[in-house]
């Protein structure tokens, strides 16, 4: 909510027992990225990935219900509210970027 209050934007948060796409083997890499598209299929449309590199490779994403985000990267839980076409890019310094993709 905080997030959202900053930027203006009306919170979407997800549906609870509903999935992410999570990039395990990147985990420990920085910067850590979030992408939320339109939610489809069980899915919730947020896709996190750590490091520069987004694979387009098929299993790139593994599936994650976003309660379990907390074991995995708990630094991307309070953008979960924010409605699809918002990307962030942060690392564990402080460092934080979040804008809407007109292209999502």
């Amino acid at each position: 909510m905080e997030i959202c209050q900053k930027l203006g934007v009306k919170p979407s948060p997800p549906i609870s027992a509903t999935k992410v796409g999570i990039a395990l083997d990147t985990i420990g890499k920085l910067l850590i990225n979030g992408i939320r598209h339109a939610p489809e299929n069980g899915t919730n449309g947020w896709y996190f990935w750590c490091g520069e590199t987004l694979s387009s490779e098929k299993d790139f994403f593994s599936p994650l219900h976003t309660e379990h985000l907390d074991e995995y990267l708990p630094q991307v839980i309070k953008y979960l509210d924010l409605p699809p076409g918002y990307r962030f890019l942060i690392d564990d310094a402080g460092y934080e970027d979040v804008w809407f993709d007109k292209e999502l």
